[in-house]
């Protein structure tokens, strides 16, 4: 084990679990002189178990770890005594060099405490007054808060009391009136949480998952019951194995989630309450990503296995639901813009699909035109009766008058087919760079824009 810069010696421990007292214990701790000048933390784990059974849930643990910890380089071998064919080997390199910030260790709010853990603060606590107690030991009190809380406790509390006095029916009134009194208290802090970072998310999806199109969001910091947390979320189109439909990847407090995924706020939210039409995502063809990872001084994990967080803290559902939208909105202008690229290469298409044929049809009424000249020219004019002249006068709107060419213009193209200037190539050319002016200019961008 090292430090983030080169030590003097390098640590090496040795550690075991009891699973009964949930304690590590010590086998080996050992120090040596860093002469290598060695930097960083390598962490070895040695696991026996069942593995053809687990082998996939092993593996799909591994893809997530890689995916909430980019900054760290990740290797398993597995190895097959009996057949060294079926061994395997998983290697995850680092992608990023920005770590999240350390948790910082903070106070209990006011509205998180029950009955033992306020005894085991007046146990350990140095305050020799009520007031100095509310202030030191616990957070967002001031000590005109302090005062006005224990005016709500009663006669039997009293600002300069030593609180080693509190008996057990005193912490009962003592922790109610401080649960129910969120408008004397400050917000929990979520300063001292230690999320991933919308930057390092979005590098360890695009790592392992390599979709299409990302969007990463973080919503503001929230609490619930005295406990600050974080929600942050990235929505992915398309990647390497991605299946059809929406994928629901959870972490908490940065640990991977796999079980019980269908009770989870992540799954609840992403299948109920997000309308991915709106954001022109169709949620039963694309291939959906969805990460959601909650960060807390206390995750609300429902049952024994802490495996899934529950959605009925309102709080927590709708910072998960806003967080997605965000993506959503920020997919959903990417799409519009591709979308309409593609109409636009689609149109383009077409267009220049009937341009030969248009240019060799334009090209032949001008040769007709220009030879019926030359013959007019050298036998005289050929006159309509006067009822056509007279009719074809006050045929046409302003509009087909205003289009249609002088006798200067005409004469002028016909000049140009007659000398070999304009031919059915340079009409080709002329319709070409139209097409590419007025299609592209309509739609407002350029075609190779990404």
């Amino acid at each position: 084990v090292g430090g983030r810069k080169v030590g003097k010696i390098v640590s090496t421990c040795v550690l075991d679990i009891d699973i009964y007292k949930n304690q590590p214990r010590v086998i080996q701790h050992t120090q040596e002189p860093n002469t290598e000048q060695w930097i960083g933390t390598e962490i070895q784990v040695l696991v026996a178990g069942n593995w053809t059974t687990y082998k996939s849930r092993v593996v799909q643990y591994l893809r997530q770890l890689a995916i909430i910890t980019p900054y760290a380089r990740l290797e398993m071998t597995y190895s097959n005594r009996s057949d060294e064919k079926k061994g395997m080997n998983f290697k995850f390199e680092r992608r990023s060099e920005q770590m999240p910030p350390a948790a910082r260790e903070v106070k209990h709010h006011p509205s998180s405490v029950n009955n033992l853990l306020v005894q085991q603060l007046l146990e350990r606590t140095n305050a020799k007054t009520l007031v100095k107690f509310l202030t030191n030991d616990l957070s967002g009190i001031t000590p005109a808060s302090a005062r006005r809380l224990i005016e709500r406790l009663g006669n039997s509390f009293e600002p300069d009391m030593d609180p080693a006095d509190l008996d057990d029916k005193l912490v009962t009134r003592f922790v109610q009136v401080l649960r129910s009194a969120d408008d004397l208290f400050k917000s929990p802090d979520g300063g001292c949480l230690s999320p991933l970072g919308e930057y390092n998310l979005n590098l360890g999806i695009q790592k392992v998952v390599e979709p299409d199109i990302i969007a990463t969001a973080r919503d503001k910091p929230g609490a619930y019951d005295g406990h600050p947390f974080i929600v942050e979320a990235a929505v992915s189109l398309g990647g390497k194995d991605a299946k059809e439909g929406i994928t629901v990847v959870r972490f908490a407090n940065r640990i991977p989630l796999l079980f019980e995924g269908g009770a989870d706020v992540a799954t609840r939210v992403a299948n109920g309450k997000i309308k991915w039409s709106s954001y022109k995502i169709d949620h039963k063809r694309d291939k959906i990503g969805v990460f959601v990872s909650i960060v807390s001084t206390k995750v609300p994990f429902k049952g024994t296995g802490k495996e899934y967080i529950g959605d009925d803290i309102i709080e927590i559902q709708q910072s998960v639901k806003r967080a997605l939208q965000n993506c959503c909105q920020q997919l959903r202008a990417h799409l519009t813009k591709k979308n309409a690229l593609r109409d636009v290469k689609e149109r383009k298409s077409r267009l220049l699909k009937y341009i030969p044929d248009v240019s060799r049809s334009v090209f032949g009424i001008l040769e007709a035109m220009q030879k019926r000249k030359s013959e007019e020219a050298e036998s005289g004019p050929r006159y309509s009766s006067p009822r056509k002249r007279i009719a074809g006068a006050g045929a046409g709107s302003s509009r087909q008058q205003h289009l249609k060419p002088t006798e200067s213009e005409v004469f002028s193209v016909l000049e140009r087919v007659s000398n070999g200037d304009l031919t059915e190539d340079t009409i080709k050319e002329h319709l070409v760079e139209a097409v590419e002016e007025n299609v592209n200019a309509g739609i407002g961008f350029d075609e190779n824009e990404e």
